[in-house]
């Protein structure tokens, strides 16, 4: 279980950079995994503080993103198994907007920058999928709270 932000103020969204597959950066909404008994909505503040150097306070839940997709395994002796594992992600979106705190990028952890990004750029950008199911979930506000079939929805 994980929790992430959309964050968007004059036409920008507060996005994290993190090193994605072979290295190349990719960018992400700012937020990450829940810690053992830790409430989603405190995820979502810590993980946005630590990424970006903001204060936040969620506003609304957006939504939830759910994915299941099959992963090499990274766990075995020396993963000379080559076992796969079937990962389920369900990452809980919300709106929050910023109430303190200055950006900052951070350092030693899952991100290397954060930087506010022109909402028209952002299909321009290299991005995890969850960007855009976010942005989805933002603008189109489902009663169901669920990203429909419009591209948006990670596979």
């Amino acid at each position: 279980m994980a929790a992430y932000a959309v964050c968007v103020r004059d036409g920008q969204v507060l996005l994290a950079r993190s090193p994605g597959p072979g290295g190349v950066p990719e960018w992400v909404l700012p937020g990450g995994g829940t810690e053992h008994g830790e409430d989603p909505h405190d995820t979502v503040v810590r993980e946005v503080e630590e990424e970006t150097g903001y204060r936040v306070e969620p506003t609304a839940l957006l939504g939830v993103d759910s994915s299941r997709r099959t992963r090499p395994s990274r766990f075995g002796p020396g993963r000379l198994l080559r076992r796969t594992v079937d990962h389920h992600g369900v990452r809980l979106v919300y709106e929050a907007r910023v109430t303190g705190g200055d950006l900052r990028f951070e350092v030693g952890g899952s991100t290397d920058l954060a930087a506010w990004q022109n909402l028209d750029a952002v299909p321009g950008l290299t991005r995890v999928p969850l960007v855009d199911a976010g942005l989805w979930l933002w603008r189109e506000r489902p009663p169901a709270g669920r990203p429909g079939c419009h591209g948006a929805k990670e596979g």
